[in-house]
């Protein structure tokens, strides 16, 4: 997927690179490149982001039953 973005990258920045100015050729690059590419990254990234959050909670919980303490303040 990183091959992807990586070339969405090079093709936005040669359109920025035919604007006739400078302004416009970092607009052109940020609203059409970087912006919805990083939409993209986050909104692909969330299933691993929530499977690393459950993995995290569980792994939580066994260390504080194996201890037999409770790392959370809130129980």
């Amino acid at each position: 997927m990183y091959v992807i973005a990586i070339g969405w990258l090079y093709v936005t920045l040669l359109m920025a690179a035919t604007e006739t100015s400078i302004t416009a050729g970092v607009l052109t690059f940020l609203f059409y490149g970087l912006a919805p590419l990083a939409l993209l990254l986050w909104l692909m990234g969330t299933p691993q982001r929530r499977r690393s959050r459950l993995s995290r909670e569980v792994i939580d919980d066994v260390v504080s039953k194996h201890d037999g303490s409770d790392s959370r303040p809130d129980q």
